[in-house]
C-alpha cells in the first residue's frame, strides 16, 4: 500500500519546529509514524502544502504528519476501512470522552462535520475520490483516577482523572498535546492495556507470575514488565516498576525510583532521582534528586539536582538549573489557560498543568515557573533579584543573554515564524 504524507508546516510554540520534529515517546514523531505504518505500507510519497494527491489507481493511506496514533488505533482503522471497501476518513464524536476531554481542547486540526470532527487520516482503496465516508473508531476509553487529592484541587470526589484510551489518535497542535500524547495516550494507555490483559487472559497472567517467581522479584519489577536494553548499568538499590521501557547504554544509580516510564538510549539517572509516568529522551542527564512527574524531557537535555517538574514538556538541548520548581496548580481557583494551535491563550481543560520549555534553552538555578507558562526556544534566564519567578510566557526577545557581555556566543537555532499561518487544505 502507498503511504502519502501531507506536511503540516505550522511551528509549535514554544519549540518553534513543526510537530513532526518533536519527540513523542522518546523518538521523533515522523519516526514513530513510520514504525507504526511499516507493516501496512511498502512505498511512501511526501507532499508539500497545497500539492494535490497523485491520481493513482491503487490503495493508499494518506495522513497529516502532525498526527500521533498508536498501533492499536491504526490496526482497527485499516481493518474497518478495508471491510467497507470505500474511501473513508477518520472521525471522532464528542461521545468519545478521550477525544472530548484531551484531544479536542486547544486543537485546530479537526474539521467539524455536523456532530463529528474529521481528522486528517484517509484510506482510499482505489486512489483518490471526492466522496469519502467518515469512519468512527471507538478509542475504548476508561476513566482512570491517578491521584486522590483534596476536593479543592479537583472535583467533589477528590480525584484527578484522565480519560485513557486503549486505542489512541490525536493531532499535535500545541505543547499540551505532546504532554497528552506521551503521558495519557502513551504511558497511561500502556498501563491500562496491561491491566486489561492481565484481568482477561489467564495464560498471560500465569506467565507474568511465573516470570516473577523465577526471577525472585515482585510482579511489577520482573523482566516481563521492565524491558531493559543492552549495555545498561543499574544499581541494585534502584527501584524500577513496570510497565517501563529502558533503552541501550543507560546508567541508573543508587536509590533511583522509576515507575511506568519510557527511558531513551544513553540516559544517565543519578542517585535519588524519582521518575513517575515520564518520558526521558536519548542522552539526557538527571543529576541527583531530580524529580519528574508526568513530564517529557527530550534529547540531550539536563535537569539539575533538586529540581521538580510536574506535567511539563522540555525540549532538546536544554539545561534547567538546580533547585528549580515548575508548579502545576493555581492557588486561587481559576481555569488554567495554555497556548493553543494558533498561539492564543485558551482554557486547557486541565485542573493542574505544568509548563513548557523550548529547545536550546538555559534556565538558571532556583527558578519558580507558574502553571502553563512557556519559555521559548533559545532563551537564557539567569536568576537575579529582578527575575526569579516566571509568571508569564517568556519570548526570545525577553532572554537575559541579550544583556550579557558574550551574547553572541548563544546562537539562535529555532526562530519562530511570525507570518500568519495558512489554513490547511482538506482533501
Amino acid at each position: 500500500m502507498l503511504k502519502i504524507i501531507l506536511q503540516a508546516p505550522r511551528k509549535i510554540p514554544p519549540f518553534n519546529v513543526p510537530a513532526r520534529d518533536l519527540a513523542i515517546q522518546a523518538q521523533p514523531l515522523w519516526l514513530w509514524q513510520k514504525n507504526i505504518l511499516a507493516p501496512y505500507t511498502t512505498r511512501e510519497l511526501e507532499l508539500a502544502p497545497n500539492q494535490r494527491l497523485p491520481l493513482l489507481r491503487e490503495p493508499m493511506l494518506v495522513y497529516r504528519d502532525n498526527l500521533f496514533f498508536d498501533e492499536y488505533y491504526l490496526a482497527e482503522f485499516i481493518a474497518q476501512a478495508k471491510k467497507r471497501g470505500r474511501p473513508v476518513r477518520a472521525a471522532f464524536s464528542l461521545d468519545d470522552p478521550a477525544f472530548r476531554e484531551h484531544a479536542l481542547p486547544l486543537s485546530v486540526s479537526y474539521t467539524p462535520a455536523g456532530h463529528l470532527y474529521l481528522a486528517d487520516l484517509w484510506y482510499y482503496p482505489n486512489g483518490p475520490e471526492a466522496d469519502v465516508d467518515p469512519l468512527l473508531i471507538d478509542m475504548q476509553s476508561k476513566e482512570v483516577g491517578y491521584y486522590h487529592v483534596p476536593t479543592y484541587m479537583a472535583d467533589q470526589r477528590g480525584d484527578l482523572v484522565y480519560q485513557v484510551p486503549r486505542r489512541a489518535m490525536m493531532a499535535i497542535d500545541c505543547w499540551t498535546h505532546v504532554f497528552i500524547a506521551d503521558t495519557v495516550f502513551g504511558l497511561f494507555a500502556r498501563g491500562l492495556r496491561f491491566e486489561t490483559r492481565l484481568n482477561n487472559d489467564l495464560a498471560f497472567k500465569l506467565k507474568i507470575l511465573a516470570t516473577a517467581l523465577y526471577e525472585g522479584k515482585q510482579l511489577l519489577e520482573c523482566s516481563a514488565l521492565v524491558k531493559i536494553g543492552k549495555n545498561c548499568v543499574i544499581d541494585p538499590t534502584a527501584i524500577i516498576h513496570g510497565p517501563t521501557t529502558i533503552g541501550d547504554g543507560v546508567t541508573i544509580n543508587a536509590g533511583a525510583v522509576i515507575e511506568n516510564c519510557t527511558i531513551g538510549d544513553n540516559v544517565n539517572i543519578s542517585q535519588g532521582c524519582q521518575l513517575m509516568l515520564s518520558v526521558v529522551g536519548n542522552n539526557a542527564f538527571l543529576p541527583f534528586r531530580a524529580s519528574l512527574f508526568m513530564t517529557t524531557i527530550m534529547d540531550n537535555s539536563m535537569v539539575a539536582q533538586n529540581t521538580c517538574l510536574q506535567m511539563c514538556v522540555v525540549g532538546r538541548n536544554t539545561f534547567i538549573g538546580a533547585g528549580s520548581t515548575f508548579t502545576d496548580y493555581n492557588l486561587i481557583p481559576s481555569p488554567i489557560k495554555a497556548l493553543d494551535g494558533r498561539n492564543e491563550l485558551k482554557p486547557s481543560n486541565r485542573p493542574v498543568l505544568g509548563g513548557a520549555v523550548g529547545h536550546n534553552c538555559r534556565i538558571g538555578a532556583g527558578m519558580i515557573v507558574f502553571p502553563a507558562r512557556t519559555i521559548e526556544s533559545d532563551v537564557v534566564l539567569a536568576a537575579s533579584k529582578d527575575r526569579r519567578i516566571i509568571d508569564r510566557d517568556v519570548k526570545y526577545e525577553d532572554s537575559d543573554h541579550h544583556k550579557m557581555r558574550n551574547a553572541s556566543a548563544h546562537v539562535r537555532l529555532y526562530p519562530r515564524d511570525d507570518k500568519e499561518d495558512e489554513l490547511l487544505e482538506s482533501w
